[in-house]
């Protein structure tokens, strides 16, 4: 039977729940960047409360003792804190600049470790989730009219900038009300959404589109999936059509490895590829220099910043990196050197030891669902975000992004909690003795 309706239950599915669906009106109010590390430190300091609380006094659905993935991405977070300090005193930064670059740090990285924990702790329903990503997704449906007519009219792109501003931040984009950018290289409008910039919708539309194909509510569902391609086309990102044509593919395998029927027919699949091998190379060598055509302009200023990144980090701060990004020259069009791409960022910032931070519990993390995957749905969600997340982040500099997909955060955390876990031995179970088999 489908569930119809889908509300909160508790005070912590309420700021979720509202912090989701308010995704708009925070947007033109110019603090959707505020939210969700506001939210991130009040969860947390909730989950100490309880945690200090004598065991009697607790919150009975609080899970006072996370998974160990959660505490390796608590100790990976911080590791990124460290480096970030040592790489101020290397360079002789200042204690201004490395205040500033904590907070930064407080609303970036740290995000990653405290929203996974936030799942894996707290009582929040997967199913919430993936409702309210639902009703964002019918809320760009319901304004994309708006958004296209004012892109053909005199109406200005950027309406104003907010006054929450001065709060401080990456920079101005990421508290503009905009209707529609233009693409620099086609002078066509592109739309960018709630995001600071057009790619970053994209992101945001494959977690949608994840989390709408595990909505049970049919309506909902579609909603969700028009919303969702809706937003990837739009915002013209091809990181994101690709994201969105492979993962969840790649998951609907990998999710049944134990399949004999996937080996077999697997089998035969290679078997038949073997054949049209030199085709399929060719056709994959087109595909990717017709992608880095599409935006030609945009793929040569990515790999000048991530040469330039490389060189740097090798010759003059391996281990701890240098501590802040740094404008580059005028052959990447000034933009921060280790911009567009985690993991040269992470080399450049934080040195080898930030580039480690994020890379272990990133790959145990996908091991850990994977095996997950084989039995739970919440898993496979899950595994589905961190395989976009892993995509991205050869395109995007994740931290500064982490406010916005902060909801496949939670999902990953709520995949390592104890309810979840039980849930799927019981599967594994019932697979195995044969009572059930889903």
């Amino acid at each position: 039977m489908e569930t119809q309706t889908v509300n909160p239950e508790n005070i912590i599915e309420k700021w979720i729940w509202y912090a989701l669906i308010l995704t708009y009106p925070f947007y033109m109010l110019g603090a959707v960047y505020l939210v969700a590390p506001v939210l991130a430190w009040l969860l947390i300091m909730y989950w100490a409360y309880n945690f200090w609380l004598p065991k009697p006094l607790r919150a009975k659905s609080i899970q006072v003792e996370p998974h160990p993935i959660v505490m390796l991405w608590l100790a990976g977070m911080l590791v990124m804190e460290i480096a970030l300090l040592i790489g101020h005193m290397d360079f002789y930064l200042g204690i201004p600049a490395m205040i500033k670059s904590s907070i930064g740090w407080a609303k970036g990285w740290a995000l990653l470790a405290l929203f996974i924990m936030i799942g894996a702790t707290l009582p929040i329903r997967p199913e919430l989730v993936y409702r309210a990503c639902c009703v964002i997704c019918l809320h760009t449906l319901l304004l994309i009219p708006l958004f296209v007519v004012a892109a053909y009219t005199p109406i200005p792109g950027t309406i104003y900038i907010s006054p929450l501003k001065v709060i401080g931040g990456p920079g101005p984009e990421f508290f503009e009300f905009q209707l529609y950018g233009i693409n620099p290289e086609s002078l066509g409008p592109r739309w960018r959404f709630f995001t600071p910039w057009a790619p970053a919708a994209g992101l945001l539309a494959n977690f949608y589109f994840v989390f709408a194909l595990k909505e049970k509510n049919i309506r909902w569902r579609w909603i969700g999936i028009l919303g969702s391609i809706a937003m990837v086309l739009m915002c013209q990102s091809r990181a994101g059509l690709v994201a969105m044509l492979f993962v969840s593919p790649a998951v609907f395998f990998i999710s049944r490895l134990n399949s004999p029927a996937l080996w077999i027919s697997g089998g035969v699949g290679v078997s038949a590829m073997a054949v049209i091998a030199t085709q399929l190379m060719d056709f994959a060598e087109s595909s990717v220099a017709e992608f880095k055509a599409a935006r030609a302009g945009s793929s040569r200023v990515r790999a000048a910043l991530a040469r330039i990144a490389i060189q740097r980090w090798r010759d003059e701060a391996p281990v701890w990196g240098h501590g802040v990004v740094e404008r580059g020259p005028h052959l990447v069009e000034y933009m921060p050197i280790g911009s567009h791409h985690s993991w040269y960022g992470l080399l450049f910032v934080k040195g080898m030891v930030g580039f480690l931070a994020l890379l272990i519990p990133m790959l145990v993390t996908l091991v850990l669902l994977v095996a997950q995957a084989q039995h739970c749905r919440t898993a496979q969600a899950a595994l589905s975000s961190v395989l976009i997340l892993i995509m991205f982040s050869f395109g995007e500099n994740l931290e500064i992004l982490a406010y916005l997909f902060w909801p496949a955060l939670v999902m990953i955390g709520i995949a390592f909690r104890n309810d979840t876990l039980s849930k799927a031995i019981i599967l594994k179970q019932q697979r195995t003795s044969g009572i059930n088999r889903v």
